[in-house]
């Protein structure tokens, strides 16, 4: 046997049809010729009336069902979409975010290879070693009929001796030494030096006394050995600055002597 499970509203919905239909069941009787002693025939016609307009009783929880489904699926499109742009949108919020940091850090680059270089450097035990040494700007121009603010950067020359330079130092950077004349041909025209760059490091030997042990149990005084290393001349005076060029004549085996300079932007 097949078993049907009806909802509340649904029995209650059967019950007031067959209670309609039980009251809208009426008996007409019809009068006809008197039979014999006086009897009245009866004649009972009954006539049902099917009420109308009434829900349908299995249709019902269907209908309610397929549409609390259709709600609780816009919902859930609702909340798929609002989830798809908060994504959409974190993913834009990391994309600006890296964007930014990458340009930070590739403003930070650009500000170290424009105020830094390549230069040798001589470590405790006696090798040389190229290594990217940083050089805080020093040179400041100020803007001039609304132009560009012009900045200086960092450039590296070697040259033979003699340079054929100028040096002096200026009343406005005191303790700064700057190039004041290129002799044409000369071996610090031919390197790229300018009249106005700032000198703000160079090679310098240093000729000091090596004292094996043997010497000095032998009461010896050692032999000379001359070593070159990188000068600052940031804040030294005018005098130490030129004996530390002078010294790269000293060099035993004839280097090119290293030029560190600032220089502005055209």
């Amino acid at each position: 046997m097949m078993r049907v499970s009806l909802s509340s509203s649904q029995i209650l919905s059967l019950f007031c049809i067959v209670l309609l239909c039980h009251v809208a069941t009426c008996f007409v009787i019809k009068k006809s010729p008197l039979l014999p002693g006086g009897r009245v025939p009866r004649i009972i016609t009954t006539r049902t009336i099917t009420p109308r307009n009434l829900p349908p009783l299995f249709d019902s929880g269907v209908n309610d069902q397929q549409q609390q489904a259709r709600i609780l699926q816009e919902k859930a499109d609702q909340l798929r979409r609002e989830i798809e742009s908060f994504e959409d949108s974190k993913r834009e919020q990391k994309r600006k975010y890296n964007e930014e940091q990458q340009a930070i850090l590739k403003e930070k680059q650009d500000i170290r290879e424009r105020y830094s270089a390549q230069v040798p450097i001589l470590k405790s035990d006696g090798s040389v070693v190229m290594e990217r040494c940083d050089f805080p700007p020093r040179l400041v121009s100020s803007k001039e009929n609304n132009e560009k603010k012009k900045q200086s950067r960092i450039i590296t020359v070697q040259a033979n001796l003699p340079l054929g330079i100028v040096l002096g130092q200026r009343e406005d950077m005191s303790g700064f030494t700057t190039v004041d004349e290129v002799a044409q041909g000369s071996n610090g025209e031919l390197a790229g030096v300018k009249v106005g760059d700032l000198l703000r490091a160079c090679t310098a030997t240093q000729v000091t006394m090596e004292m094996p042990t043997w010497q000095l149990m032998a009461g010896g005084i050692g032999r000379p050995k001359t070593t070159r290393m990188m000068f600052s001349t940031d804040g030294v005076s005018f005098e130490t600055v030129m004996e530390a060029l002078v010294s790269n004549s000293m060099d035993p085996e004839g280097r090119p002597a290293w030029l560190v300079l600032e220089r502005m932007d055209e």
